[in-house]
């Protein structure tokens, strides 16, 4: 071989050394994470989420990819979402709130699916049962649903003299509130209080919600855990402190906001563990393997400034149990 042609033959050979290795690079997992409210109403759970991916050994952008899909409170957007992610054939889909849960389900049967969902997945059909979930779906419960009475106690504890209560519930997502309105209303009966049922799934239901507190003489409110309260907290506090109407939820914002009590699962944790199980399946475990996994840390707020505003005493008892306190 003359000496030009072996020159230009090795040129040639590494010439395409690059383009080979490009080849060869693995396609990284993608997971689909959707949830039905905003990026910066979920960040801190976002977080938690990342966290407990990386504790099961994956990180966004090194050996997985994270794609985030916010549906801003539209339920009609998600089964978009979801045919896209079909479509796409992703590793894994988190479906990470209970009407996310059940477009995901119903998009697909193959694609694994771990879930973050405060509702029971037994009754509302994800799963066949919770030690043996069965099908491509699993994921991690909270203890919201379980711990609603417990909220009404709170609330009656510290307006005793109050004989009338109010619930809010979101009509749109039917079978969260009904399941809260059951559990409401057997902790009504055994505190002997009148409990009445409220309805709101537009923020232009607000106002109408608190004109009839009014009307009904409420003596307190309890908001029922949904995601589009959650995306709301901030202005249902300021609804709440703007007519004095003492109220309870279950996240950190609302007492943060003006709301009088918050008291419900820690959801960080709850995300966090959605994360590891992720992980877990990007692994090969089987979601008809991984049972169903309870959260069960449980996190109290108070604001003691709007306690003050409503003339009501907190006591020290509850004061030393709260995991934070706004003054």
């Amino acid at each position: 071989m003359r000496r030009r042609e072996f020159i230009n033959l090795i040129g040639g050979l590494a010439a395409t050394w690059p383009l080979a290795g490009q080849a060869q690079q693995p396609t990284l997992p993608v997971v689909g994470f959707v949830n039905i409210a905003s990026a910066k109403d979920m960040r801190h759970n976002s977080s938690a989420f990342l966290r407990g991916l990386s504790e099961a050994g994956y990180v966004d952008g090194r050996n997985v990819v994270v794609e985030f899909h916010w549906a801003e409170g539209r339920i009609d957007r998600l089964p978009a979402v979801m045919a896209d992610l079909v479509h796409r054939q992703v590793a894994v889909i988190a479906a990470t709130s209970t009407e996310v849960t059940i477009a995901a389900k119903a998009a697909n049967t193959t694609i694994p699916i771990v879930f973050e969902t405060a509702s029971d997945p037994v009754r509302l059909g994800l799963v066949a049962q919770l030690n043996r979930p069965g099908g491509n779906v699993t994921g991690i419960t909270s203890v919201n649903v379980e711990i609603a009475p417990k909220r009404l106690q709170l609330l009656h504890e510290l307006v005793p003299t109050a004989s009338v209560i109010a619930v809010l519930v979101n009509p749109a997502n039917p079978r969260l509130a009904e399941t809260n309105i059951k559990q409401f209303q057997t902790a009504a009966r055994a505190l002997g209080l009148e409990l009445h049922v409220l309805n709101a799934s537009t923020e232009r239901d607000f106002d109408g919600v608190f004109a009839k507190l009014i009307q009904l003489r409420a003596g307190g409110l309890i908001i029922g855990p949904d995601s589009f309260f959650t995306g709301r907290s901030e202005q249902l506090a300021a609804l709440s402190v703007r007519h004095a109407v003492p109220a309870i939820y279950h996240n950190r914002s609302f007492a943060a906001a003006g709301g009088l009590l918050s008291y419900g699962a820690e959801t960080a944790d709850a995300y966090r563990l959605t994360g590891i199980y992720v992980g877990r399946v990007l692994k090969g475990e089987k979601p008809a393997d991984l049972p169903v996994q309870q959260a069960t840390k449980v996190e109290l707020y108070i604001n003691l400034k709007t306690a003050k505003a409503l003339g009501i005493t907190i006591p020290n008892t509850l004061i030393g149990r709260a995991d934070e306190v706004f003054e």
